[in-house]
């Protein structure tokens, strides 16, 4: 990942920041103050920003120029530090840990990530990890789904054929479709996975959007994982879903312009 030359010093403002000053800083503000600067601080670090290894601003300082509570920047902090990219220690302050202890499965983190350009061998092992888990996930949910399961499943088939992955309507259907299939494996393991895959998948469709990639309609990728599953063929479905994550990632290889997974 590229670094970049770390940002000066915010200049202060007026004594209590609304939401319109959080925007004009940058930061996102989502209705809590703490949350629009840990988004802030997160981006910064995974853009590289500030590096592992390094020391963050501390409290005070950073209090004073963003013109924030000390509680709001400590709160911040615990966002961060709950998913493994900072750490706190007594007078040694907080320190940006090494990238493999970050939880970059955490959808919040997938959100940030998908922000910036994520690397090359980020989105590759992103497409890896969902060829491990969503082929066998199919695969069980072929030999275990319910009628319910069918149900969100169709209704959410017939929601991105409608809406489109261009809209927000039918990015939430895509996502209605994956969660409804891990559900649908009765596996408790592999649903909790739930979350981080559909964050994957989210974020992936926006990054693409953003590069004009959509160019494919996906939904006819998905009513043959349906039908698969529906008819409950295992092996059908195992390998319709292959079959469309591989194609989705033709499409990000398209809009980054690289090869992987050969």
């Amino acid at each position: 990942m590229t670094t970049s030359t770390p940002r000066t010093p915010l200049r202060r403002q007026s004594k209590s920041m609304s939401p319109a000053g959080a925007q004009s800083f940058g930061l996102n503000f989502q209705g809590r103050l703490h949350g629009a600067l840990a988004h802030r601080l997160g981006v910064d670090i995974l853009k590289g920003v500030y590096q592992p290894g390094q020391v963050l601003p501390n409290e005070i300082d950073s209090s004073a120029n963003l013109d924030i509570s000390r509680s709001a920047y400590r709160e911040a902090i615990r966002i961060l530090a709950a998913k493994g990219m900072v750490e706190s220690r007594p007078k040694a302050g907080t320190r940006v840990t090494d990238r493999k202890r970050w939880n970059l499965l955490d959808p919040e983190v997938l959100g940030w990530m998908f922000e910036t350009e994520p690397s090359d061998d980020f989105v590759k092992g992103l497409f890896e990890l969902r060829l491990i888990t969503e082929p066998a996930a199919a695969e069980l949910a072929a030999l275990r789904r319910t009628d319910a399961h069918l149900k969100i499943m169709g209704k959410a088939l017939d929601d991105m054929d409608t809406y489109t992955l261009a809209t927000e309507a039918g990015r939430k259907a895509d996502l209605d479709f994956h969660d409804a299939l891990m559900n649908a494996t009765n596996n408790e393991a592999l649903a909790s996975l739930s979350h981080s895959i559909g964050a994957a998948v989210a974020w992936s469709t926006r990054f693409k959007q953003r590069h004009q990639a959509l160019t494919r309609d996906p939904v006819p990728d998905h009513r043959r994982v349906f039908d698969a599953i529906a008819r409950q063929d295992s092996s059908a479905a195992r390998w319709c879903m292959e079959s469309l994550i591989r194609m989705a990632l033709e499409d990000t290889q398209k809009s980054m312009n690289i090869q992987y997974l050969d």
